[in-house]
């Protein structure tokens, strides 16, 4: 079975004088092709015996060991024209005693240049006359053999062995012990078929080929790397390269790359190697100035800049040090150790570039600051709002703070909030606040920005100073004027004057236009309070008329025609009559009905039934009517009421009567009107009774 290795070589190129001796044969890896052009017979001149006879030519020996049980072919086909014989040793024989070959054969006139083990053939050694074959051997895993390929012709044309059968051989690169791909140090060449080419920042440089180890095993445990100056040395693994060396862009170089078995250090596939090559190339790397722009935010002067943004050198592998000064950069000191986030003013820093080979430049990073975004301070007036006239609603977006265009801009309630850009404000057309500010983010396309500060001023109320509440008379009108000054005028009667006449009692509106500002204004005209008759006292022909409310000074009046500021009224006539009082409204006057008694001034208690009584029971549908009679002294003797008629027959103490004299009397009552009106009358009574 044949194998093909997907690493560095299909094919591995042994080229030179290479392992022409038993004891140095070459692994052999898999089931991989094999090229060699065999130069001399080694330094050994093994007895290879069998059908083999004399020395060695133009030689080399190999080794490989069974990894599965099964058949093994293998065919060697020359370059050229060449006679090439070969044998193989084994199984499990040391060089120092190999014994005789278990196949062996040559090139034969039947087979041409062509010879080697296949399927078809049954004899175990080649003999004369033959074809150049021998038969397959049975391999067992595990087992390990010897092969010696020597060109009889001993000329310069190679060979390739070419194996076959069902049986794999053993290597260390396979996906079981080599999990990841190797990876080849370097870049391709831009020349095809080339080496890859490994940076080096001058031509000639000294270089660590250690450091490109760990790249090319890429994570493969317990494989190792040598590096050397031809390809000999490579499969070999002799004149490894150990210390860092001066290299150029000339030459090209080796890598030899082996598995070490940590179970079995002398195990045969520790033996196996693949090679590599590669050269280096001068790379002096250029990094470019470039400048940043950023913003000067609300004209702070400086700005936030990202300096890892300025692309100096197009290369996300190299290594990035930012300093504020060249003489910084140069004495190692004051690194930018931030400079996602470097705050600065216009000016420039300086950045130091270097590739993971070692090659570094400097550029300057010029830092400018946008032009500031223009704004301006600016006033709202905005009308109040009637049901709280301490606020109104403002357009915010109407505030003119710049003339810039390709601007956005968004509002907030305080500077903070503006710079931070939290709380902002969502309702910006309609947005509700009493007198104070607010502030605009004003940002442009580059995403600088200033903050702009708006006055916000509430248009109060503006009312009429000369429209007062008024008091009439009930049954008058009078003249509302709003005075003066203002745009326009609305009553609640639909008037649109600035007064409106014929005004009665009730309350009335009117809406004054200030600019855009509307006021409703509320007035009132009152009803003027009409004074009230508390008590009226007659005494004989006197009548004295208390009043109490209303506007004084109060007018009298017992015909509604001859008015007089007192309220004592004289010589009044007996019977009924009216008292008229008004106050200094003169509004219509109020009027009380009165009766002026006719007094009985003399009783003679005798039972003839004439003036035997003082008899008031005519007033007896009066409220609280009571009839008092006192002596000289003013002390009370009688009281006539309901339980006796409101009579007096000249008696006091249950019936005794009075000495004939003099005496007083008054009766008291309230009159039948919603003001229950106190009246008082008073008099003398002369009582003449019989001793």
């Amino acid at each position: 079975m044949k194998k093909t290795l997907s690493i560095l070589f299909v094919i591995f190129s042994q080229l030179f004088f290479a392992q022409s001796d038993c004891p140095t044969a070459l692994a052999v890896c898999g089931n991989s092709d094999l090229s060699y052009t065999p130069s001399g017979p080694g330094n050994i001149l093994e007895d290879l015996g069998g059908c083999l006879t004399g020395d060695e030519h133009y030689s080399v020996w190999y080794t490989f060991t069974a990894s599965t049980s099964g058949t093994l072919t293998f065919l060697i086909t020359p370059n050229a024209q060449a006679d090439y014989d070969w044998a193989v040793y084994g199984p499990n024989k040391q060089c120092s005693n190999l014994g005789a070959p278990i196949r062996c054969s040559y090139a034969s006139t039947a087979s041409g240049i062509l010879t080697g083990l296949n399927m078809t053939a049954t004899d175990t050694t080649e003999g004369a006359g033959g074809d150049g074959f021998c038969q397959y051997l049975d391999v067992v895993a595990g087992e390990t053999y010897y092969l010696v390929v020597d060109n009889f012709s001993a000329n310069a044309n190679g060979f390739v062995l070419t194996w076959g059968g069902t049986a794999t051989l053993s290597s260390p690169f396979t996906s079981t012990i080599q999990p990841n791909p190797f990876i080849p140090p370097g870049n391709p060449s831009t020349t095809p078929n080339t080496p890859n080419e490994v940076v080096i920042c001058t031509d000639p440089a000294v270089f660590d080929f250690n450091t490109l180890s760990d790249g090319i095993i890429n994570g493969n445990p317990n494989f190792v790397v040598s590096y050397h100056y031809n390809a000999n040395d490579a499969l070999t693994g002799n004149n490894p390269i150990t210390n860092p060396i001066t290299v150029n862009t000339t030459d090209i170089y080796y890598y030899s790359i082996s598995y070490s078995d940590p179970n079995n250090p002398n195990s045969p596939i520790s033996k196996c190697k693949q090679t590599g090559t590669f050269k280096f190339i001068q790379g002096n790397i250029v990094a470019n100035d470039v400048t940043l722009m950023a913003c000067n935010n609300n004209s702070m002067g400086t700005a936030i800049f990202d300096l890892t943004s300025a692309n100096v050198f197009n290369d996300p592998t190299a290594i990035f040090q930012y300093y504020p000064s060249m003489f910084d950069l140069n004495a190692g000191t004051n690194e930018i150790t931030v400079p996602t986030n470097y705050l600065s003013s216009s000016g420039s820093v300086f950045v130091k570039v270097t590739t993971l080979q070692g090659c570094s430049d400097i550029a300057e990073i010029t830092l400018s600051l946008y032009s500031v975004v223009v704004v301006t301070e600016a006033t709202l007036r905005s009308c109040f709002i009637e049901s709280n006239p301490a606020t109104a609603s403002f357009n915010l977006t109407v505030a003119g703070v710049t003339t810039e265009v390709g601007i956005t801009k968004k509002y907030y309630p305080s500077l903070t909030d503006a710079i931070n850009e939290t709380n902002e404000i969502a309702n910006p057309t309609t947005y509700i606040a009493p007198n104070g500010v607010v502030y605009v983010r004003v940002t442009n396309a580059n995403g600088c920005y200033s903050v702009a500060l708006v006055n916000l001023v509430v248009l109060p109320p503006v009312e009429s100073t000369v429209l007062k509440d008024q008091i009439i008379c009930m049954e008058d009108t009078t003249t509302l004027d709003a005075g003066p000054g203002f745009d326009a005028y609305e009553w609640s009667t639909g008037e649109t004057t600035q007064s409106i006449s014929n005004v009665g009692v009730g309350t009335h509106w009117v809406k004054l236009t200030t600019g855009e500002c509307v006021t409703t204004q509320t007035v009132h005209v009152y009803a003027s309070e009409q004074p009230v008759i508390t008590d009226v006292d007659i005494a004989t022909n006197t009548v004295t008329v208390n009043v109490i409310g209303g506007a004084p000074p109060y007018q009298y009046s017992m015909d509604n025609i001859v008015w007089q500021d007192s309220n004592v009224f004289t010589n009044v006539p007996r019977g009924d009559a009216t008292i008229f009082v008004k106050d200094a409204y003169d509004c219509n006057p109020i009027e009380l009905p009165i009766l002026v008694p006719n007094l009985i001034n003399v009783i003679t208690p005798n039972g003839d039934g004439v003036n035997d009584v003082i008899d008031y029971s005519v007033f007896a549908n009066k409220q609280n009517l009571v009839l008092s009679i006192y002596d000289r002294y003013g002390t009370k003797i009688h009281q006539a009421d309901k339980s006796n008629g409101f009579k007096w027959d000249g008696t006091t103490n249950g019936g005794k009567r009075v000495t004939t004299g003099t005496y007083w009397y008054s009766v008291t009552w309230n009159e039948n009107n919603k003001k229950n009106t106190s009246f008082k009358f008073s008099g003398w009574v002369m009582v003449k009774n019989r001793e």
